[in-house]
């Protein structure tokens, strides 16, 4: 959500940042409803203390004048019939701000480069080299079923963009989830968390999900909806919180399942366990003080480069420009894993500084050190990671010519011995 009194100090700015994102301006539009916001809200003030004013002197008027106090009261009658259309129509004017200032994405950081689509994302860095075979490295899709992964198993019960996992294969996607889980709280320093996977409007709101992404979430029958990421749960744990600033900064993780409706992602990734409506990741989420922010997301994404790293997978970091980032961002690295089946680069994590956008529609706020204000927290969110995706990247890289699947040896201690995936015979 964006701050309306910013709005009015630096209308052109606001116009300028929603451009990069390739929206329209909105200042003057928005500007214009909390002007008529703002005088009905003056309105109403000047007629309640009339009114106020008015009444007192009924009580005066009733000794020494019935006559006028009659008269007054019908005048005090009529104010109260008035000052009820003004409020009603502040209330009006106010939600329709609201509801515009609510459609709006975040603007951009300065140092976000220009364009409108991937193609415009920089790359930064690189780690590890892709791994070269005397064979033609196969694509998950094909290498998985024989060891486990099963597509059609899942389809029968299920339908399309589901998996079914089996045996060993299950085991590593297991192990995958634990292992990130533990070295996120080990050495990262989050704190775990076992949060809610049903949430109700106001959550998906304060994330920044609704009101404009309804259709890429699933919503059951008692108008909950299943997290699309745990990020929803763990930033609005603070929601309608002031915080104090000794206990910032907050990192939590949690690994859990999560659940999306995939509707903007018509004949995208259909083959294989890229993009599933069910999927499990580990999240993290940090709640810091503005000035700590910029620090924390590039703390944020080495913590999650180093899952990669650990597990030997040769990956680049993006800095994705304005108009590819997500709603709520102002700043968003990604993190794209090397898939020799498919020689492609495809994102396996994205680490967002999303400033204080969330904690505004979320009033979390904190104290500042010695003083009685309070401000808005910033948020960020990062995949420490998308367990799916990492396991399409361990068995890509790791395969072998007969369809085996080594597994990183950082995996060992939770696979119960297990040190690769033998196809079925």
């Amino acid at each position: 959500m964006h701050d309306i009194t910013a709005i009015r100090q630096h209308a052109d700015a606001f116009d300028a940042g929603l451009q990069r994102r390739g929206v329209p301006p909105q200042a003057a539009a928005l500007l214009a409803l909390d002007q008529q916001r703002r005088e009905l809200v003056t309105r109403a003030q000047d007629l309640q203390a009339r009114r106020n004013a008015a009444s007192r002197q009924i009580g005066t008027l009733m000794r020494s004048d019935p006559v006028a106090a009659e008269a007054l009261k019908a005048d005090v009658a009529q104010m109260k019939d008035t000052l009820a259309r003004i409020e009603q129509e502040e209330r009006e004017a106010g939600n329709r701000l609201d509801t515009l200032l609510a459609a709006l994405p975040n603007v951009p950081a300065p140092d976000v480069p220009e364009g409108d689509d991937a193609l415009a994302n920089v790359e930064l860095a690189r780690w590890g080299e892709p791994r070269s075979v005397a064979f033609s490295p196969r694509e998950h899709a094909d290498l998985g079923p024989p060891l486990g992964l099963e597509f059609d198993t899942a389809a029968a019960m299920s339908g399309a963009r589901f998996a079914f996992l089996r045996g060993p294969m299950a085991r590593l996607h297991r192990a995958l989830g634990q292992f990130m889980l533990d070295r996120q709280v080990e050495r990262h320093g989050y704190t775990e968390c076992a949060p809610p996977l049903l949430v109700r409007d106001a959550a998906l709101f304060g994330t920044g999900q609704l009101p404009k992404f309804a259709e890429d979430n699933f919503r059951t029958t008692d108008e909950r909806w299943l997290i699309p990421t745990a990020e929803v749960s763990l930033t609005n744990s603070v929601r309608e919180q002031i915080l104090e600033a000794a206990a910032l900064p907050l990192r939590l993780t949690a690994l859990t399942p999560c659940f999306r409706s995939e509707a903007g992602a018509a004949g995208k990734d259909t083959r294989g366990f890229i993009r599933q409506h069910q999927f499990e990741k580990v999240e993290l989420v940090s709640i810091v003080r503005p000035e700590d922010a910029a620090a924390e997301h590039e703390r944020m994404t080495a913590a999650a480069e180093d899952i990669l790293q650990a597990l030997g997978l040769p990956y680049r970091r993006m800095l994705l420009c304005a108009g590819d980032m997500g709603f709520t961002a102002r700043k968003t690295y990604d993190l794209e894993v090397w898939l020799p089946g498919q020689g492609a680069w495809r994102e396996i994590s994205s680490c967002s500084d999303c400033g204080d956008f969330q904690a505004r529609r979320m009033n979390a706020r904190y104290r500042p050190e010695g003083e009685k204000r309070t401000a808005f927290v910033h948020t960020l969110n990062g995949s420490g990671l998308a367990v799916g995706r990492t396991l399409v990247a361990v068995l890509e890289n790791f395969q072998n010519a007969d369809g085996s699947v080594d597994i990183p040896a950082a995996l060992h201690p939770y696979t119960g011995g297990l040190v690769r995936l033998e196809p079925a015979r």
